[in-house]
């Protein structure tokens, strides 16, 4: 696909700079106001990006949005932030190294200060970013916070530290990175432009204290007039840039901006008490094993990549949701069990998210059912996959919403478009209508079949081949495990739903298939000789000889019996298979094909299987060794406890090093369920 394709064709981009001027008398800086108990530098944010492509740095960025920034890095001392990385551009671009920055000159010449003369520091929060640079004349602080989903705040506060009196003449410039941006003047406005698209943008200033207004087809500078600072002074600029689709209200927002600027340190005020509630309600529901600082430094990381993947509703995305990881080109979207998974997470501090997440996918269930297996905001970048869909997990995390504010409401609204993918299992995935599904795929490719099973290359597929039983429905010629435990696991959940919203009928229903599935899953997929559950042909006369991380799904789904859960949690212990040095990998170290480098499903540890294996132990009973595997998975794998470091995609089980993709919301997800012990 080309560039010219893959960008937007509907968002407006909305570039506001507010210039104030406060005294420090009549309104403090926050920070010198209240104390900050946010965890600090959790992520690395430092790097200016050298291209719009460069993926060396991370981004910040909160309230949904679709934009987000970084630190400009040590060598290039800057007024700014990087950025901003647009997520709405392609596959995601910087929109250029700093869009706005300010250069501040002395009264009387054109000599800029230099801040190579400045002692400076970086500092991160939940809430913002924060930069310094001091000297013995001048103290400079930059924050940047999100003041909504559509509009970031950046404050400069200039103090004047000497024993006379400070002139200086301030410029805000920006630059954009040749991608087709184009920066031009309209009256008192600037305009942002790309010739890739009917994106439109718009700089305007709103304070009358402008000298002189300059643009090029890719930058523009700002000049305002002399500020003078007397002897212990404080004078603070407020700028704003808006990045607003077509759906929502562009003048309400610029209403709302205003307001704001009139008194930003306020709003970065309630940013940081919005942050400080988060993080203290998770803190004090932990695991009493995992109530170090340590671990609360980890529940900040782990909020923080959710974060930064959350995106409010915008084109075809109706609901607000989580990427799995912005810093990743191709995930800038919508997975379905990466939903539940984010849910189940996001709803011990945020329900509201956590039920639009589950909505979102839902929004693209089909009649008969099917769930989509990712969604997209802009097709012309994207396309939707209907080729195959994703293992049934909705009905859990529906119930694990609920548990967490007994919205009733939302059982009633979900409970029938959960029995209808349900049902579509067994209409659509059961070849031989044994009441024992298999995975598959709509267009008939093994490729979208293993795809549907989330484990896209794992060696149990190896020698797996397509069965049709219709014009339209296709299955894998073997029947798995996981996937069966997973719908009985949903049975249950759609008890508990049924009893909540009254449905006695169904509950009773759902509870006598839930049983005799258990007997099939008890019976079919257990191999007795090596303690293992295996999937199997669709006969269900041959074991499919491949020891993975499905085998351990029927503890996690509570459908072993006592005896097979023990022997199951013996191989799980056991380190020539899975208890490595980063324990509960895909494929067990000892199978011929383990590849735990970059073999994808093929050894590496995923952070969802082996919180699957960890709540599995403690089904049965086996809580020593759930805790020592928790403490391994945290402890052992790169970087993950380390200030600074993202967290992974995925883990080398024998190294710990940290694999594929970085910020990885199910994984950032995973690691705080199982701090909380849930």
């Amino acid at each position: 696909m080309s560039c010219k394709n893959m960008i937007n064709k509907n968002l407006f981009i909305y570039v506001c700079l507010a210039v104030s001027f406060f005294s420090c008398r009549s309104l403090p800086n926050p920070e010198d106001s209240f104390p900050i108990f946010l965890p600090s530098n959790i992520l690395d944010y430092r790097g200016t990006p050298s291209s719009p492509g460069d993926r060396s740095s991370l981004a910040f960025s909160d309230q949904g949005a679709w934009f987000a920034y970084g630190f400009p890095s040590a060598e290039e001392k800057t007024l700014g932030f990087s950025g901003p990385f647009l997520m709405t551009q392609g596959q995601g671009e910087w929109s250029s190294k700093a869009l706005s920055h300010l250069e501040l000159i002395h009264e009387g010449t054109q000599e800029k200060l230099d801040l190579d003369d400045f002692a400076s520091s970086q500092t991160s929060y939940n809430s913002h970013l924060k930069q310094v640079f001091e000297n013995e004349k001048l103290k400079i602080e930059q924050n940047l916070f999100f003041n909504s989903s559509h509009s970031a705040i950046i404050t400069t506060k200039i103090t004047n530290l000497s024993s006379e009196v400070v002139t200086l003449q301030p410029d805000w410039h920006g630059t954009a990175f040749s991608t087709g941006l184009q920066i031009t003047k309209e009256e008192n406005t600037i305009s942002l432009k790309t010739d890739r698209s009917t994106a439109k943008g718009i700089i305007q200033v709103f304070e009358r204290d402008i000298k002189n207004v300059i643009t090029s087809d890719s930058s523009y500078s700002i000049s305002l007039k002399d500020i003078k600072l007397e002897v212990d002074e404080t004078t603070t600029l407020t700028l704003a840039h808006t990045f607003i689709f077509p759906e929502y209200n562009a003048v309400l927002e610029q209403q709302e901006l205003e307001l704001s600027a009139k008194n930003p340190q306020r709003q970065l005020q309630k940013r940081i008490e919005e942050k400080t509630r988060q993080l203290s309600t998770l803190n004090n529901n932990l695991d009493t094993n995992w109530r170090d600082i340590t671990y609360k430094d980890l529940v900040a990381k782990t909020v923080l990549t959710l974060q930064n993947n959350t995106r409010i509703p915008a084109g075809e995305l109706k609901h607000a949701g989580i990427f799995p990881s912005y810093h990743y080109k191709w995930f800038l979207g919508f997975w379905a069990w990466d939903s539940w998974k984010h849910a189940v997470a996001v709803s011990h501090y945020n329900t509201v998210l956590a039920k639009s997440q589950i909505k979102a996918m839902y929004d693209f269930q089909l009649d008969n059912g099917f769930i989509v297996d990712c969604i997209y905001r802009d097709t012309t970048i994207e396309r939707h996959n209907y080729r195959n869909t994703k293992p049934p997990l909705s009905g859990w995390a529906v119930w694990k919403v609920y548990t967490q504010d007994g919205d009733v409401d939302f059982l009633k609204e979900m409970y029938p478009k959960i029995v209808k993918q349900h049902n579509w299992w067994y209409n659509f995935r059961d070849f031989d209508k044994d009441s024992l599904c298999e995975y598959g795929s709509t267009d008939g490719t093994l490729v979208a079949a293993k795809w549907e099973s989330g484990m896209d290359n794992a060696v149990r597929f190896d020698q797996s081949e397509m069965v049709k039983s219709s014009q339209t429905v296709f299955s894998l010629n073997q029947e798995s495990v996981d996937l069966n435990a997973y719908l009985y696991a949903e049975k249950i959940y759609l008890v508990k739903i049924a009893e909540v919203i009254a449905e006695k009928e169904d509950a009773k229903v759902y509870r006598a298939e839930a049983e005799d599935l258990k007997i099939k899953i008890q019976k079919q997929f257990y191999d007795e000789k090596s303690g293992w559950f295996y999937d199997t042909s669709i006969s269900g006369d041959r074991f499919i000889d491949v020891m993975g991380c499905e085998g351990w799904t029927p503890l996690w789904a509570n459908v072993a019996t006592d005896k097979q859960a023990e022997a199951v949690k013996n191989n799980m212990i056991n380190p020539n298979f899975f208890n490595t040095k980063v324990p509960f990998q895909t494929l067990s170290a000892s199978h011929p094909s383990f590849n735990p480098d970059r073999g994808y499903w093929r050894g590496p540890i995923w952070l969802d299987q082996a919180y699957f294996g960890v709540v599995g132990l403690h089904n049965y009973g086996y809580h020593e060794e759930a805790y020592k595997a928790t403490y391994k998975l945290i402890h052992n794998a790169e970087g993950v406890l380390d200030k600074g470091t993202s967290i992974r995609e995925n883990y080398q089980p024998i190294s710990g090093k940290g694999l594929e993709s970085e910020n990885f919301s199910w994984s950032a997800g995973h690691y705080l369920l199982l701090l909380l012990n849930e």
